[in-house]
């Protein structure tokens, strides 16, 4: 059930959420309850609206992943942000706690992914392939524990599992993630990695929305953004 708190931005044509690390944002095989029949709850009880409720589904986060999703309230702005989305015109800024740190404090990496669709599995390749599909994204190092390291992701494509492969492939697998070399897993199956801010001229009054997703209420997650101020 979503309450208030969830919601980081709503008017009449958008709602963003901040999603849990345990919630789905579509059906899976699992049949669990989706983010989206809670958003679709949510307005019909808010608004006292009849019948059945339109929301389109814009983007996804992976089950383990939290933080900002953008839902469409109107077939209007479900094309224009899916127009926006193709058009790389929304800035994504995640959070990634790490614990091997990358050589560099900041770059840019670039590599050319490969899903395998029967493990679920990205793999990363330095070098252009035949099946791989370009991904790039820029990092900065934020913050440093005893033990782990707080990179800031800027996403400037869109692939399956993108942020998490690319980091495993220079050395610095997300905390919790074994599917991506971490070496144990968090014990509510989460991990370390949050959809942060977005940024984007809103599709249909075209001003300027800037949203910033708390990180779940979690001990190291907690340190950071403390330290992030």
């Amino acid at each position: 059930m979503l309450t208030l708190k969830d919601i980081l931005y709503e008017d009449n044509h958008l709602i963003i959420v901040n999603k849990k690390p345990s919630q789905i944002v579509q059906g899976d095989e699992t049949g669990d309850e989706t983010l989206g029949d809670m958003v679709k709850a949510y307005i019909k009880q808010k608004y006292k609206k009849p019948g059945d409720v339109f929301l389109g589904v814009t983007h996804r986060l992976d089950r383990p992943v939290s933080g900002a999703v953008i839902f469409a309230r109107t077939s209007k702005a479900l094309a224009r942000i899916n127009e926006m989305l193709k058009e790389h015109s929304i800035t994504k800024i995640y959070w990634a706690v790490v614990k091997q740190r990358p050589a560099m404090e900041e770059g840019k990496l670039v590599h050319y992914l490969r899903k395998d669709e029967e493990k679920n599995r990205t793999y990363a390749n330095d070098n252009p392939t035949r099946e791989g599909k370009r991904a790039e994204l820029d990092y900065l190092l934020l913050n440093q524990s005893d033990n782990y390291s707080l990179l800031e992701i800027t996403l400037h494509t869109g692939r399956h599992h993108q942020i998490r492969s690319q980091l495993s492939k220079i050395g610095s697998p997300i905390r919790g993630d074994v599917k991506y070399g971490y070496d144990r897993a968090n014990p509510d199956k989460s991990i370390h990695l949050h959809a942060r801010r977005l940024e984007f001229i809103h599709p249909v009054s075209k001003q300027p929305v800037s949203v910033t997703a708390p990180v779940p209420d979690e001990t190291l997650w907690k340190y950071f953004e403390n330290l992030a101020g």
